[in-house]
């Protein structure tokens, strides 16, 4: 690479599989390329669902090997879920996995402590059952917990073992309903009364910070040849997928898809109503001083889970199929947390359409209609809510992430929205995290000077709307009867 530019290394890690992409950047330039890919595989134990982190580790070093040269790293995964360490430094265990179990009813008991309306207004955190607040009151009283001097997020866990140094990065932090968002900063007023030890954390880092260099075995194991600077990023994959949102203005709506679909608007303040609060929407934090507020929609693992329990089918026959499947015959709750755990999803998906008394789709196609045109619906309802709650009116939806490769859904939520939507790019989490390297590395200026850069070097797709929302709405509107 040229004086005049920089090769960063981003980790990127999803529920179902972690990437190493090499992103080589200059002043005007933006290339990316995938260095290596492997799984991620969930574990069933006896004691419950847990992540291989450990393999996932061995995955980044296989990664960083392939990558060659680089001049930094930086890594973005999933949130709330995380490792505990002992006093010599040592993983207590596997992480636990954000669908295990254990959180089932806890929310009940944080909120005997602290009602929910209380816990909104001080974190803006919507409710899901496996935020890290209630994952540690779930892991009260076991002796993992006990024995533990210090947790760190899993971006932050990996970072540790590459660098030796601990950090906790804030859009990652913003999610374990323990962050002010007014603030930016830890809420010790909800953690002293929900009993949680503030002083497990490591330091706050923010996007940019510098999160020390690789450690000399390191080095010798990937072959690298030293000092390898570790940027903190966006670690928050969404934080990274968001800052590669290529939009020119900030009348935008973003979609992030993958396994998840995260629907909303960039903010420059939380919203913190009791009205959004009962909308169950978030308030976690982006690069420069933004605030992500969005709803967590199922997203495409409805549409994985199908697929697996199929056998594999090929995919792209199967989106065939399913566009021309009638449009809307029947839909379901993509935010349904009934649709959360792994198996049976066709089953499923039948039951909830036959106890709202919709048509059963049989057929894997049918099936796959229905899940589309429900996630088109749901993201239809994010983006009207959003704008109501915040009032902060759009023109255009972008759509970022695995789900752009998706052109049914990204069209038929351009149908659903009523709105123009810009699909692309694919890989926004590997991009915004490279670009915050690149902004350590002094190569781009602000976050509308990253998106401008983005603009200019990556293929965007444009879906128009197709007649008319009215459809939609009615569709919407059997949903909620039902």
């Amino acid at each position: 690479m040229s004086a005049a530019g920089k090769s960063c290394a981003a980790v990127d890690l999803g529920a179902s599989s972690g990437r190493v992409m090499v992103g080589r950047v200059g002043p005007d330039s933006l290339e990316l390329t995938e260095a290596h890919r492997f799984p991620n595989r969930p574990v069933r134990v006896p004691e419950g669902l847990r992540w291989d982190v450990l393999g996932l580790y061995a995955g980044v070093l296989d990664g960083l090997r392939a990558a060659g040269a680089v001049d930094s790293v930086g890594i973005d995964s999933w949130a709330v879920d995380y490792g505990l360490l002992d006093a010599d430094g040592a993983l207590l265990g596997n992480p636990v996995h954000y669908r295990d179990a254990r959180t089932e009813g806890v929310a009940e008991k944080v909120w005997a402590r602290m009602p929910a309306g209380e816990l909104y207004a001080a974190t803006g955190l919507q409710y899901a059952p496996f935020n890290t607040l209630y994952q540690l009151t779930a892991a009260r009283g076991t002796a993992q917990l006990s024995r533990a001097e210090r947790l760190l997020l899993i971006p932050d866990l990996l970072t540790y073992w590459l660098t030796g140094e601990q950090g906790t990065e804030l859009t990652n932090a913003s999610t374990t309903q323990l962050i002010d968002p007014r603030t930016r900063t830890w809420s010790p007023g909800v953690a002293r009364r929900l009993g949680i030890d503030l002083g497990l954390f490591a330091p706050l880092r923010r996007p940019g910070d510098p999160a020390g260099v690789l450690r000399p075995e390191v080095l010798e194991e990937t072959g690298l040849a030293g000092p390898v600077a570790v940027t903190a990023v966006g670690s928050h994959d969404t934080a990274s997928a968001v800052a590669a949102v290529p939009a020119t203005g900030e009348r935008f709506a973003y979609i992030c898809t993958g396994t998840w679909s995260l629907a909303g608007l960039e903010l420059d303040a939380p919203v913190l109503t009791e009205e959004s609060r009962a909308a169950n929407f978030t308030n976690e934090l982006g690069l420069d001083g933004t605030v992500r507020y969005l709803r967590n929609i199922m997203g495409l693992w409805l549409l994985q889970e199908c697929v697996r329990a199929w056998g594999e089918p090929d995919l792209g026959a199967l989106l065939r199929e399913a566009a021309e499947a009638p449009a809307l015959r029947s839909v379901v709750d993509a935010g349904d947390t009934a649709f959360l755990a792994p198996g049976r999803m066709p089953e499923r998906i039948a039951e909830a359409c036959r106890a709202s008394g919709q048509p059963v789709p049989l057929s894997p196609a049918e099936v796959t209609r229905c899940i589309l045109d429900s996630l088109a619906l749901a993201h239809r309802r994010a983006v009207e809510d959003a704008q109501r709650l915040a009032g902060h009116a759009v023109d255009v939806v972008h759509v970022v992430g695995g789900g752009t490769r998706n052109a049914l859904l990204c069209q038929l939520t351009a149908d659903a929205c009523g709105l123009p939507v810009v699909s692309g790019p694919t890989e926004a989490a590997a991009l915004g995290n490279v670009l915050v390297q690149a902004r350590a590395h002094k190569l781009v200026g602000d976050l509308a000077g990253m998106r401008r850069l983005l603009g200019r070097n990556q293929l965007l797709t444009r879906y128009e709307p197709r007649g008319g929302t009215r459809r939609w709405q009615a569709a919407q509107a059997r949903l909620a009867r039902g």
